[in-house]
């Protein structure tokens, strides 16, 4: 008999306090995926930290992905301005004139499948101008950022001095 893969129910809401805990395992699988795939110098010394996503919720920004009511993801999606995309090194922002929204800290479980174009299905009819970075050795991100249409723009600075590549989509 074949085996045939139930289809998931998979819905996008804000994250609890009571997620925490939950949102730091993905974030440890996140980590997993990055240092398997290369990627060694990013999410270093905690990071992202409890109180980094307690003050996601904070500003109504923490959201977590579940799959049939277990997280399997997490992302933050704030609005404007983030202060480290005031200047942009080597390019510019495709629209610099409007508010947008910014997604960071975009994780997930390795086995859970589509969480990226997941979030973004579930970000841009709340803002259709969205901005993204990431950093340089991150291959994966980069892939599923030029994928669903992302143009590069140029990079930026975060407040300790480390370099990030910067996306916008405007749609």
């Amino acid at each position: 008999m074949d085996e045939v893969k139930a289809s998931v129910h998979r819905i996008i809401r804000a994250a609890r306090l009571t997620d925490v805990a939950d949102i730091m395992l993905v974030m440890e699988a996140a980590r997993g995926i990055m240092r398997r795939s290369g990627n060694k110098l990013q999410w270093t010394d905690g990071y992202p930290s409890e109180a980094v996503i307690a003050a996601d919720m904070a500003r109504g920004g923490g959201y977590v992905v579940e799959d049939d009511g277990m997280v399997v993801g997490y992302f933050a999606f704030l609005s404007s301005p983030e202060p480290t995309y005031a200047n942009i090194y080597d390019g510019q922002w495709i629209d610099d004139e409007h508010p947008y929204h910014v997604v960071h800290r975009i994780a997930s479980y390795p086995d859970a499948h589509g969480v990226f174009g997941s979030i973004m299905h579930f970000c841009f009819p709340h803002d259709p101008d969205i901005r993204i970075d990431t950093h340089r050795d991150n291959h994966i991100m980069q892939h599923l950022i030029a994928r669903h249409g992302f143009t590069y723009c140029g990079i930026i600075y975060l407040a300790n001095g480390d370099e990030r590549l910067a996306y916008q989509k405007v749609v």
